[in-house]
């Protein structure tokens, strides 16, 4: 069996020249502005969480793990993106389940929700997106690569890579198409029934101001889902074959791999007033021992 090595070109370095201007401004906002936004404010928040004692419970652990991704994701590439980001997406319909408990079953949170439970849901969660992300990298280098070697996107992804083969991608794309679509489906079932429920239950809240501040805070949670998941599903979950504008897939990918790490910190949690004053205590802190 003949064995080609594939020599994978980055895009934005190695693009059409006429395109130039755009990979410079792309660079000039990204690296020192979008990354570092999301480096500082995910950072932030597990320095709050670490160190605030009473931000100890099950909902500040899920968000702690999506900070942790979130830092993550625009740092990798290939098998490390895709597990990272399979994750986040089981991580958001298991923080969305974690809110449906807290908000319909107050009274037996503590109960359902335990350590152990919190414990088993984020390795769960961090097992699955890295099993699918093998499955993807598995079948994608199962190919044939022969001819072109130059990856049309910003950074090395999983769909692009498979464009490339010279080989039937059939049975990898069904295989992937299936097992994707599975999990997707599931993870975004849990997460709508989730927030279904917790509406439903906003809805009967007595007082204008309290049902304005719920929905206020679950309307700006479901923006991100279906940004993130919308994003998603259009990468992933369509044949990777199949005919689309370069510019729009490149698009695609930045929402869901740059600027949702960056919104996710100011939606889930900086919005939180428990979380902005931990924030807030813990650079004060510093900032006092650093004069001292």
């Amino acid at each position: 069996m003949q064995v080609y090595i594939l020599h994978i070109r980055i895009y934005i370095i190695e693009g059409n020249k006429n395109l130039k201007y755009r990979q410079y401004l792309i660079f000039l906002i990204y690296i020192p502005i979008i990354y570092q936004v999301t480096l500082v404010g995910n950072g932030a928040i597990l320095l709050a969480i670490g160190t605030e004692k009473k931000l100890h419970t099950p909902m500040y652990y899920f968000l702690a793990n999506l900070a942790l991704l979130d830092i993550f994701c625009p740092s990798t590439t290939l098998y490390f993106l895709v597990a990272l980001v399979g994750t986040e997406v089981f991580l958001l319909s298991v923080m969305a389940y974690d809110r449906y408990v807290a908000i319909c079953f107050p009274l037996r949170y503590t109960l359902i929700i335990t350590k152990v439970c919190c414990v088993q849901l984020t390795v769960g969660t961090w097992t699955a997106g890295f099993l699918n992300s093998l499955l993807h990298t598995v079948s994608t280098f199962c190919l044939s690569f022969c001819k072109y070697n130059l990856v049309n996107q910003y950074y090395c992804d999983i769909p692009p890579v498979v464009a490339l083969s010279c080989s039937s991608t059939y049975v990898a794309e069904m295989l992937i198409l299936v097992e994707a679509g599975i999990l997707g489906i599931s993870a975004f079932l849990v997460t709508f029934i989730s927030y279904f429920y917790i509406i439903s239950t906003v809805l009967k809240i007595q007082s204008m101001k309290g049902k304005c501040k719920a929905f206020s805070t679950y309307a700006s949670h479901l923006l991100v889902i279906c940004l993130f998941g919308g994003t998603m599903i259009f990468t992933y979950v369509r044949p990777y074959s199949s005919q689309h504008s370069p510019g729009i897939d490149r698009l695609i990918s930045m929402l869901y791999g740059i600027v949702t790490p960056m919104l996710n910190p100011m939606i889930y949690s900086l919005r939180n007033t428990e979380v902005k004053g931990a924030v807030r205590r813990v650079l004060c802190h510093r900032t006092y021992l650093l004069q001292v």
